[in-house]
């Protein structure tokens, strides 16, 4: 995550130039044995503060002039005093952005380029071994709150991008639900059409008004079909409104239009379930009356709802009817069912039972309240 400059950052170089060169004076005043700034210290002064400018382009190379015109200020015999801002500010820099080996090695040649030069070099005598830990303070304080802020940085990045990564992956398995939801409404009312065309094409000669009655069941479903369509893929377009989703009290109109005989028993208290429960009840209950109408035609089917104190059961058995029911390798309708249950931590089964076929799914529901 690259630090935007804002404009406090583009002013600090000019003021830290001014107040180096105008703390200078005050510096060489307390210590009248050092060298007053000639022309080339006032160019030393100014040097580091317009480094700074790439303290965030280019770290090291500010790190690089900053610590260089120092050692020169400081060897040429000029007061100690502010010309140490600028190398402790590209210091901090250097460790935030990461190259935290070289600041460490610049900071150790300082400490010893220091403490050689105030031993041995100076031309006064040593200040002492206090002076040369206050060095050491100064440059570890510096190490460590660059650190500090280097860690709570990354920290930051790294929470942007897990929220980026939980987006995406919310959007995927937004795009997958879309997909399921598109899959049972397609395949029960293209099933119910195909089922109910092929009636009232059996029975448009002898017996007209029945496959009128077909051709109503296929209008009304073709109807069904394309609002849910829309109900779904609307969720796509910024702002688009979504009908609610159909849950488990449209069974009776889905059972009404499923072609079948179904009876259907409750059992327990009938109390709100959560959203996503009662959408996946109800496309398990509709892909099972669809597998019915396609492998157990004119079969009998029985629905069972029974609401326990933290489960919620849903059953549906058909009887096998005139054809022997079966699982087709080629379908994704029961492992879409499989897969509803258990993103909602249910289970489900689906399995022959005697001539028919029976598809039971426990999902969980909150408990129970008296």
């Amino acid at each position: 995550m690259r630090i935007r400059p804002r404009w406090t950052d583009r002013m600090l170089p000019p003021v830290l130039g001014a107040v180096q060169v105008a703390f200078n004076h005050g510096a060489q005043g307390n210590q009248p044995d050092r060298l007053p700034a000639d022309p080339l210290g006032i160019a030393l002064l100014l040097a580091g503060p317009l480094a700074l400018y790439l303290r965030r382009s280019h770290p090291m190379l500010a790190l690089a002039v900053t610590f260089a015109s120092t050692f020169v200020f400081v060897a040429r015999g000029h007061a100690y005093g502010p010309i140490f801002f600028s190398p402790l500010i590209a210091l901090y820099f250097a460790v935030v952005l990461g190259h935290r080996r070289t600041a460490w090695t610049v900071s150790a040649v300082a400490y010893m380029f220091f403490v050689v030069y105030t031993t041995w070099l100076a031309p006064v005598p040593s200040p002492g071994l206090w002076h040369d830990l206050a060095i050491a303070a100064v440059l570890g304080v510096v190490l460590a709150v660059g650190e500090f802020a280097r860690a709570r940085r990354e920290r930051a990045v790294e929470h942007v991008r897990v929220v980026e990564e939980e987006s995406r992956r919310q959007a995927s398995e937004e795009r997958l639900t879309m997909a399921q939801e598109l899959h049972d409404v397609l395949a029960h009312n293209i099933s119910l059409i195909h089922v109910q065309a092929s009636t009232a094409l059996h029975l448009i000669d002898d017996h007209p008004e029945q496959a009128r009655t077909a051709l109503t069941t296929i209008k009304q479903a073709s109807k069904d079909v394309l609002t849910e369509m829309r109900s779904v893929i609307g969720v796509l377009r910024d702002g688009a409104p979504r009908s609610p989703t159909a849950g488990l009290e449209d069974l009776r109109e889905l059972i009404e239009r499923s072609g079948l005989a179904v009876t259907v028993e409750t059992a327990g208290r009938v109390r709100p379930v959560p959203a996503g429960v009662d959408r996946a009840g109800y496309r398990i209950v509709q892909e099972s009356l669809t597998n019915a109408r396609r492998h157990a035609q004119g079969s009998t089917v029985a629905v069972l709802l029974e609401y326990g104190p933290r489960e919620l059961l849903i059953r549906v058995t058909d009887s096998g009817g005139e054809l022997p029911a079966e699982v087709t390798g080629g379908g994704n309708g029961i492992p879409g069912m499989r897969e509803r249950a258990a993103a909602l931590g249910g289970t489900l089964t689906a399995a022959h039972h005697g001539r028919g076929f029976r598809v039971e799914a426990r999902l969980p529901i909150p408990e129970e309240t008296p």
